[in-house]
């Protein structure tokens, strides 16, 4: 039982590792914008299947897909950015629905071009198994976890010493007041989107490689990503990253100990618990009373 119970924990977290990816991205965009990208799920499923589409076609290992669906996503996400930006009023609320149509539309995309079977990569080096003591996981599990949290470190970095990074924050904290500092707002919330896709790209190539993909899945990585910003609180990049380990690491206990039909429950039970006791989140609140 114990060592059921470690592997549950391990590949909890290596799950946890992809959610971060997708998580950073949904919390930069609303960072900057004050909006909820519900299109941001669909990004990821729309690198995912890029990566499908150079494997089979090719031949070739899906990380070989990384430049490809770079630029397909980024382009996706800077139109996204142009349709949300033209909204002046009540730009929550009709971002809203406008992102979430445009999932919409992507789902039904790529309904059309790759059918709704079920994906997965074929490519055996990424299947291998790895052994870390008593537990095992993928090779594509380990590599992008050991990728992801390398993504994190280098987000942070870009947030805490660059000048973009400078700048996002500080449209985020009082966008008129980075007006007056010479900042363009128009300029670094389109940054922090393209940002986003290359965090999106990353994300659902790593989900193309280790796990198996249909164009239903986009929505469900979108809610996943909204749960992990609240319990992470918005603007920490560590917090974000250890409520995604959270939620992969409860996920997987609830499959191992009850049942893989409650793995989506516990997660909004968590959700929920989180919103009604601590608002700010896990890693939020110390920050909002400093």
């Amino acid at each position: 039982m114990t060592e059921l119970l470690l592997q549950s924990l391990y590949s909890g977290a290596l799950v946890g590792g992809i959610y971060a990816l997708i998580a950073l991205g949904l919390s930069l965009a609303f960072g900057t914008m004050r909006i909820i990208n519900l299109a941001h799920g669909e990004l990821v499923l729309l690198a995912a299947y890029v990566a499908y589409t150079v494997e089979s076609r090719l031949g070739v290992n899906p990380l070989v897909a990384l430049p490809i669906a770079l630029v397909v996503v980024c382009a996706c996400a800077a139109i996204v950015y142009f349709l949300v930006a033209r909204l002046t009023r009540y730009r929550e609320l009709n971002s809203l629905m406008l992102t979430f149509a445009l999932g919409v539309i992507l789902t039904n995309a790529m309904l059309m071009i790759w059918s709704s079977d079920i994906r997965s990569t074929g490519n055996a080096t990424l299947q291998d198994a790895v052994q870390i003591g008593s537990v095992y996981s993928m090779v594509s599990e380990l590599l992008f976890f050991v990728l992801s949290l390398a993504v994190a470190a280098l987000l942070g970095w870009w947030l805490s010493r660059s000048w973009y990074g400078r700048a996002v924050r500080a449209v985020s904290s009082n966008r008129d007041a980075a007006k007056l500092m010479g900042i363009n707002p128009a300029r670094v919330e389109l940054v922090s989107f393209l940002v986003a896709g290359v965090l999106a790209t990353i994300a659902g190539v790593a989900i193309y490689s280790s796990s198996v993909i249909s164009p239903p899945l986009g929505h469900a990585l979108t809610v996943k990503a909204f749960i992990i910003t609240v319990l992470a609180g918005v603007g920490s990049v560590p917090g974000v990253l250890l409520a995604a380990l959270l939620l992969g690491i409860t996920e997987a206990m609830t499959v191992t100990l009850f049942s893989s039909a409650l793995q989506e429950l516990a997660g909004m039970v968590l959700f929920l618990l989180v919103l009604f006791v601590m608002p700010n989140g896990l890693f939020g609140a110390s920050r909002r009373r400093g």
